[in-house]
């Protein structure tokens, strides 16, 4: 997620409250420190930024998701000189594709409450901004407001959509991807021995803590309904539904390791289910699937 303030360095305690100028001294984004996964432990978000592994999360969620996403622009129209505001951009993949789609004439602002692993010079703005917590960047200026896998994290989604929808010109265009876990809530769907049934007790283990750190499981089918409430109009929604593949299995071990402690702290799961379950992955043993991203997109009236 994202503050109308500057990004700053990374550091081994990303602070969501205040940001600092851009530090132009690095060629791009680097890693945070082993030090910082351990930073934050109450942290509302469990797939924390400041998680090592989450730079490899953003990596595999941009080969599995991007292409759709890509495709919603063009379906959407985005062109040269737009304005473009990618809402908890997390990775750079997306803003770096807004920033060729809209080229040198346009814009885009790319924020996130930890903006660790984005590139201050990889062609777009750089802003710290927590989208439930700072007014909208820029309000009413923006061709296209964009967020995925952001907002199902978010315990107050209506004030973050309109925040989103603020931030609109009249005509532009809000697009919000969020998956929908309830829908489909396996990571094996082929429940056909023990490795398949253990990949799914820890998956019902990590939508457990997710849970109980305020994440809505099925506010993906709720999308459409949630645009039109904020106002827009021309809405319109479609599914993807990956399954099975190398993306999907590195995406697992990375997501397990990042929340394997807070797995053990709770009592979901033992190390030794962790580590057999990594292991099959790691062996190509299990076809791993994800729960369907909806994507949802509305236009503000005018």
């Amino acid at each position: 997620m994202s503050s109308s303030q500057p990004a700053v360095e990374p550091g081994p305690e990303p602070d969501a409250s205040a940001g600092g100028p851009v530090n132009n001294s690095g060629a791009g984004p680097r890693p945070p420190s082993p030090d910082a996964a351990e930073a934050s432990p109450n942290h509302r978000y469990l797939l924390d930024n400041a998680r090592v592994e989450a730079g490899e999360r953003f990596t595999w969620l941009a080969e599995l998701f991007d292409g759709v996403t890509r495709g919603h622009f063009d379906r959407l129209g985005v062109r040269a000189g737009w304005r473009c505001w990618e809402v908890g951009a997390g990775g750079p993949s997306i803003p770096e594709a807004l920033a060729t789609a809209v080229g040198p004439t346009g814009h885009v602002l790319a924020t996130d409450i930890n903006p660790v692993w984005l590139d201050p010079h990889g062609g777009y703005e750089v802003l710290r901004h927590d989208i439930v917590g700072d007014p909208p960047p820029q309000p009413g200026t923006f061709d296209l407001v964009h967020a995925r896998l952001v907002l199902v994290h978010v315990p107050d989604r209506a004030r973050a959509l309109a925040t989103m929808v603020a931030a609109l010109r009249p005509g532009g265009w809000l697009l919000v991807e969020d998956a929908d876990t309830e829908l489909q809530p396996l990571a094996c769907l082929d429940e056909v021995g023990p490795a398949q049934r253990r990949a799914n007790r820890l998956r019902r283990a990590v939508r457990e803590l997710m849970t109980r750190r305020g994440a809505d499981l099925r506010y993906g089918r709720t999308l459409p309904r949630a645009l039109r409430a904020a106002g827009l109009v021309d809405v319109t929604a479609a599914g993807c539904f990956p399954v099975g593949g190398v993306a999907c299995d590195r995406l697992e071990t990375a997501t397990v390791r990042m929340v394997r402690a807070e797995l053990l702290a709770a009592g979901l799961a033992n190390d030794v289910e962790i580590d057999a379950h990594l292991a099959a992955v790691d062996a190509g043993e299990l076809d791993l699937t994800l729960a369907p991203l909806i994507s949802a997109w509305g236009r503000r009236p005018g």
